[in-house]
């Protein structure tokens, strides 16, 4: 089967050019997939910088690569009829990290649900669209006599947030791209929204793509996982394996550093406008990209980069300490990911 979304060995990068030598590297050679069928929970996880959310703008046409593909059914993003985008659009939708960045404070909060109705034409009368918008509030746990009628600065955060849950919801999409969705909610809330997510994927056949810096978050829900740094995959696989038995060395420090707060506090940076890799930095043009910061560097870390080795049956790892491995056939992690 032709997968929904699908990146071929695509990779981003920011600036350079003729007055500028210095490249930001965001996206670096990432191939995989999400499958049509077998609607699955995936996350992509990393500190600030990662690339993370440049990945998922990228799966969302929002960014285009500089370098590979992004499919869509099987066709070119970038050459998508305005028949085949407007399906798109009903097909993947974005839950953001800001909550409240996506309303205008001029209008009451479920004018965003109204104008997806109508822009999808989802209803034939206004009796209609209010049950539509109803059942969406009630699946994400929501009563509407307590959030319809109220602009957006008299909901709470949680409630701001699971609105942007239902509005996803009332397209019946394929994917959700949820970035961040919890990461601007009280701890006490995340709970429920994360619940709601996987209520998605469960009851209505929605595959998810959650974005985080939280490896906690991605351990709950997620079934899957692909650990960036510096804009390259570095370890992916079965979240139960890599979040347990981590193998790469970065991973083992994310791993590590959960219970330090201060840890979780830098994780929590703004990722736009952070400092990526660049080109030019010493020794990263020719080796591995962490081995200034790794713990188990060798002297060929230093020379050339590691591929991919398939270091379990449902993992891959990109570090050297793993050369006796067999290597990954190409580079499409998706093998590696578990199907349900």
């Amino acid at each position: 089967m032709t997968p929904i979304l699908e990146l071929r060995n695509v990779s981003k990068i920011f600036g350079g050019g003729m007055f500028n030598k210095n490249r930001t590297v965001a996206v670096e050679d990432v191939t995989f997939n999400i499958p049509s069928e077998s609607p699955s929970m995936i996350a992509v996880a990393g500190e600030s910088g990662s690339g993370k959310t440049t990945l998922s703008r990228l799966l969302l046409g929002v960014t285009r690569p500089s370098e590979g593909q992004v499919l869509y059914n099987g066709a070119d993003m970038a050459t998508l009829s305005k028949e085949g985008r407007k399906q798109f659009l009903r097909d993947v939708q974005p839950i953001y990290q800001d909550p409240f960045g996506v309303y205008n404070p001029f209008y009451k909060a479920e004018h965003l649900l109204h104008v997806t109705i109508e822009k999808f034409k989802l209803a034939s009368s206004p009796a209609e669209a209010r049950q539509l918008i109803v059942d969406a509030l009630e699946t994400v746990g929501m009563r509407a006599d307590e959030v319809l009628g109220r602009f957006p600065h008299q909901l709470s955060g949680g409630q701001r947030q699971r609105m942007m849950v239902a509005r996803a919801l009332l397209l019946r999409p394929r994917v959700i791209m949820a970035d961040e969705p919890v990461s601007m909610v009280d701890a006490s809330l995340r709970a429920t929204i994360l619940e709601s997510l996987r209520a998605l994927n469960r009851d209505f056949d929605i595959s998810i793509l959650y974005v985080t810096h939280d490896l906690t978050t991605a351990y709950q829900i997620c079934e899957s996982i692909l650990i960036m740094y510096r804009g390259a995959v570095v370890e992916a696989g079965s979240v139960e394996e890599v979040i347990r038995h981590p193998k790469h060395p970065y991973t083992q420090l994310l791993v590590e550093s959960i219970p330090r707060m201060s840890a979780v506090r830098d994780w929590e940076q703004e990722e736009e406008g952070e400092t990526l890799a660049t080109l030019d930095e010493v020794h990263l043009t020719s080796g591995c990209k962490f081995a200034d910061r790794c713990p188990k560097v060798m002297d060929k870390c230093w020379g050339s980069p590691p591929p991919l080795y398939r270091t379990d049956d449902q993992r891959v790892t990109r570090c050297f300490l793993y050369e006796d491995a067999p290597l990954l056939e190409g580079s499409d992690v998706t093998s590696m990911l578990v199907k349900v």
